[in-house]
């Protein structure tokens, strides 16, 4: 029985600790978990047999993502980027 994967298309976000703008064009295609996660008795490490989780594919923008979903028969939902929004505020507000 050949089970079907899912999996999840997003735009990378900014990084919120860094003002740099690189690598945020590219798209991610990672695979959702499969299974439930269970603490290990010996060390209380919490883990899985999913390895399909841990995968993490780059792509150059969304279409191609799909495309290499729709080709390898994953179910693949695409998120949305959220809108970017700007504050605009000077120097002078803070003594206002």
């Amino acid at each position: 029985m050949a089970r079907v994967m899912a999996a999840r298309i997003y735009q990378r976000p900014k990084n919120a600790m860094s003002s740099g703008k690189a690598r945020l064009d590219e798209w991610i295609l990672e695979f959702e978990q499969s299974e439930a996660r269970r603490a290990d008795p010996l060390m209380g490490w919490t883990g899985s047999g999913d390895t399909q989780a841990q995968v993490s594919l780059t792509f150059a923008d969304c279409a191609t993502a799909q495309a290499y979903a729709q080709k390898h028969g994953i179910d693949a939902r695409v998120i949305p980027t959220p809108p970017k929004k700007l504050k605009l505020q000077a120097y002078a507000d803070n003594f206002r």
